[in-house]
């Protein structure tokens, strides 16, 4: 029988397969266990191990939408397989999809009573949803809501004798206190809540009239220095300004978005930007990113580390903060700068993103949405996004869009990359991210691009991770979340 003799051949190779991408996933090498576990898949696809494996290593990269669908296929492979609904369950719960995850873990329950791994995720579960519900029951509607800052004055906070880190003399934040602050940080000692108060409610202030698509002049000579996503890793950002040099009128900075999250600093990353550009506004620029958002912040550690850092009132506050953030940038009329990506539509105009009203928490669709979530893609056309929100895009549409706009090139971050950036769509579109061994787990470098202009012609560097305090990524993270990791 050749056939079944064929169908056995294949089986064990799919088997051998999947060992060397058990391999690549143990040695955080996601993207090669991915392309591992499809070639298994390609060979046996009646197994349904392969595909919650897959699952689990695009949950790795971020890209939920590909781990939902990958747990899916397992669980209409074996319906009976509860590491199916494991899987499923755990990328729901990455994007803050309690409901559904719970729905999942409540299936592996039945289907392993006695699993107490399967129990005790289920109760946090549980919990989570009913908070969800208690916290939707409670809030008021957008027109009843007042600004959280209009009940703070910080002048009337005392500061206690005791407390010997930096200070701000008066209303105005000088470079001096920014550098105290700085080694301060660098010593894990906290900034006294009344100067934190003081430094984002002056970045409210800076942020509330700027508009949604920022141009930034940068004279002939001069340089700009554009970031991707530092995500709390506060010791890398220092290193970055050593490499690079402090923000100043003469060294301006673009930070495009995802400040916070993941990295267990991001209360010290988030005042040192809004420091700097409470110092000088045009020595520091900030985009918002896809983690500028109480969805994010709730599950992925922002939340948590600023109650325990700092305060209640600082969560709401941050979150109203986040929501002021520019969502974009053109230097010189030629380089657009953009958290995410590009849109689902064409004949999108600059003027249409000026024109986004974006003082709110980001939408799961529309242009907004897709500028801080969406992916490039290396062939033509669009297609659904691997993370479930937004969507891939081909240089196709990058090009029609540059030429839409009389513009040069895209710059975006977003997405963790091994050499810290990548040029794709024929060098009209580069990825900068400038969290280096992101997680302390990925391995990867870090990166930042200089334009001089007047030719704004690329210069890329990279650097290496540098060592930080034994606080470990997530450690302010949603519990529950936490176990997933």
């Amino acid at each position: 029988m050749p056939g079944m003799e064929s169908e056995s051949s294949n089986a064990s190779r799919a088997e051998e397969i999947k060992v060397q991408a058990n391999e690549a996933f143990k040695a955080h090498k996601y993207g090669q266990a991915i392309d591992l576990y499809t070639q298994a898949i390609e060979l046996n696809s009646q197994n349904a191990v392969y595909w919650a494996n897959r699952s689990l290593a695009h949950t790795k990269l971020e890209e939920y939408g590909s781990a939902i669908q990958d747990a899916t296929k397992a669980i209409e492979v074996d319906p009976k397989y509860s590491k199916g609904y494991y899987r499923r369950g755990a990328a729901y719960l990455a994007m803050g999809k309690f409901k559904e995850a719970l729905k999942d873990f409540q299936q592996v329950k039945r289907i392993s009573p006695n699993d107490p791994d399967a129990t005790k995720k289920l109760k946090e579960c549980e919990k989570a949803v009913m908070k969800l519900k208690f916290e939707e029951a409670i809030s008021l509607p957008e027109s009843e809501r007042h600004s959280v800052a209009d009940s703070i004055d910080y002048h009337t906070i005392n500061v206690e004798p005791q407390y010997t880190g930096a200070r701000i003399e008066g209303d105005v934040v000088t470079l001096d206190f920014v550098k105290k602050m700085m080694d301060d940080f660098k010593n894990q000692k906290c900034l006294h809540k009344k100067y934190a108060f003081q430094i984002v409610l002056q970045m409210r202030e800076l942020l509330r009239d700027m508009p949604s698509l920022v141009d930034i002049n940068v004279p002939d000579g001069s340089l700009l220095t554009v970031c991707g996503d530092v995500h709390g890793q506060f010791y890398d950002l220092i290193n970055i300004f050593e490499l690079n040099g402090l923000p100043s009128e003469e060294n301006p900075y673009l930070f495009n978005g995802d400040f916070v999250d993941r990295g267990s600093f991001s209360v010290e990353v988030i005042l040192t930007l809004f420091a700097f550009k409470c110092v000088c506004p045009s020595a520091i620029y900030l985009a918002r990113g896809n983690h500028e958002s109480k969805s994010m912040n709730k599950i992925y550690g922002f939340e948590g580390e600023v109650r325990s850092k700092l305060s209640e009132t600082f969560v709401e506050l941050f979150a109203e903060v986040f929501c002021h953030l520019p969502l974009a940038h053109v230097i010189n009329q030629k380089v657009f700068v953009v958290h995410g990506g590009l849109f689902s539509v064409d004949g999108v105009k600059l003027s249409d993103i000026r024109a986004i009203d974006r003082f709110c928490e980001p939408p799961e669709e529309g242009l907004m949405c897709e500028l801080l979530w969406s992916d490039p893609q290396p062939y033509p056309g669009r297609g659904p996004s691997k993370r479930g929100v937004g969507l891939s895009f081909g240089g196709d549409v990058t090009k029609r869009f540059l030429q839409d706009n009389n513009l040069d090139l895209v710059v975006r971050s977003h997405e963790v990359k091994d050499e810290g950036y990548e040029i794709e769509h024929d060098g009209k579109l580069i990825t900068v991210f400038s969290a280096p061994n992101y997680c302390d787990q990925m391995g990867n470098k870090g990166a930042f691009i200089r334009f001089e202009a007047p030719d704004l012609k690329p210069n890329i560097i990279t650097f290496s991770a540098v060592p930080h305090p034994d606080v470990k990524p997530m450690a302010y993270a949603n519990n529950f979340l936490r176990m997933f990791q």
